[in-house]
C-alpha cells in the first residue's frame, strides 16, 4: 500500500469510527505503530490533523452532513496514543521554557509571540501586567482576550485553522508597522551551523518580518529543535540576543549563539 492510499485510508477510518488508537491504525494497515506515527506528522503538518499531546485531532467540517456518522460542521475526531514519558516531558520543558522567557519582559514592554504551543504559555504569564502583547497566533488571543491590564494587538491576515495562526500579506503588511522591544520565536529546528530553521514555508515570511520589527530576539527552542527539521532559514544564531531551551541541546550549537554575543538560558 503506497503512503497516499494509507494516508486516505487513516482519515476515512476516523471519519467513520470517531476515536481509534495508532495501535488500532496500525493493525488495521498492516503497518508498523512508528509508521502510523509519521503518518499523523505529515497528516498535520498537511493540515489533515491537528497534532496534540499523545495524539491528534481531526477536523470533520468537511464531512458534515455525509450521513448518520457525520459529525456536526467543526467537531472534532481524536487519535488517541497511549500516554507516555516523553509527552509529560515535552509539556513540562515548554512550561519551564516559558516562565523563563516571561522573566525577560519588563513592565511596559512591547512584545511580539509568535505561532507555536509555547508562546501562549508565556502569555499565560503576562496576565495582569502592563505590557504591550502583539501577535499573529489566536491562542495567544485566547489567553489574554479578557485581561485588561494587557494591551492586545493582533494582526491581520488568513486564519489557518489548523495551526490557530494568522498569514499572508496582510499580516505581513502590519508587522512593517510595528516596532517593538522583543520577538519570541519559535522554529522547527536549529541546525549545527547555526541556521535556525522552519518546515512551514508559509509561516516563514512572517516570522521574518517579527525579527525585522524587533530590536532584540529570543529564540524559544526546546532539545528535541537541535537539530529538528525544516528548509526555510528564518535567521542564524549570530541575529539572535536570547536562546532559551533545555537540558539536552547540543552544547556545540549553543556556544555559536555565545560567541556571537548572544546569551543562552536553559530551563
Amino acid at each position: 500500500m503506497t503512503s497516499s492510499n494509507r494516508h486516505v485510508q487513516i482519515v476515512e477510518s476516523l471519519r467513520s469510527t470517531g476515536v481509534a488508537s495508532v495501535r488500532e491504525l496500525a493493525a488495521r494497515l498492516q503497518v508498523s505503530e512508528s509508521t502510523i506515527r509519521r503518518d499523523l506528522k505529515l497528516l498535520d503538518r498537511n493540515g489533515e490533523l491537528i497534532r496534540t499531546y499523545g495524539g491528534a485531532a481531526l477536523s470533520l467540517r468537511s464531512s458534515a452532513g455525509q450521513g448518520a456518522s457525520a459529525a456536526e460542521p467543526g467537531a472534532e475526531l481524536v487519535v488517541e496514543e497511549p500516554f507516555d514519558v516523553s509527552a509529560s516531558h515535552d509539556c513540562a520543558m515548554k512550561e519551564a521554557m516559558a516562565e523563563r522567557a516571561a522573566e525577560l519582559i519588563a513592565d511596559e514592554s512591547v512584545v511580539v509571540l509568535d505561532i507555536g504551543t509555547t508562546t501562549p504559555l508565556i502569555a499565560r504569564r503576562l496576565r495582569g501586567r502592563p505590557v504591550t502583547v502583539i501577535t499573529s497566533n489566536v491562542a495567544v488571543l485566547d489567553e489574554l482576550r479578557d485581561d485588561e491590564a494587557v494591551r492586545l494587538v493582533l494582526l491581520g491576515g488568513v486564519l489557518r485553522r489548523n495551526y490557530r495562526s494568522l498569514v499572508g500579506s496582510l499580516t505581513e503588511a502590519a508587522l512593517r508597522q510595528v516596532s517593538a522591544d522583543l520577538v519570541f520565536l519559535s522554529c522547527t529546528g536549529v541546525r549545527a551551523n547555526g541556521h535556525v530553521v522552519d518546515d512551514m514555508a508559509v509561516e516563514a515570511p512572517i516570522k521574518q518580518a517579527m525579527i525585522e520589527a524587533s530590536d532584540r530576539v529570543v529564540l524559544v527552542a526546546s532539545e528535541v529543535k537541535f537539530p529538528g527539521t525544516g528548509s526555510q532559514r528564518l535567521c542564524t544564531l549570530s541575529d539572535v540576543d536570547f536562546v532559551i531551551t533545555t537540558g539536552g541541546a547540543d552544547p556545540r550549537t549553543l556556544e555559536l549563539c555565545r560567541q556571537a554575543g548572544g546569551n543562552v538560558i536553559v530551563a
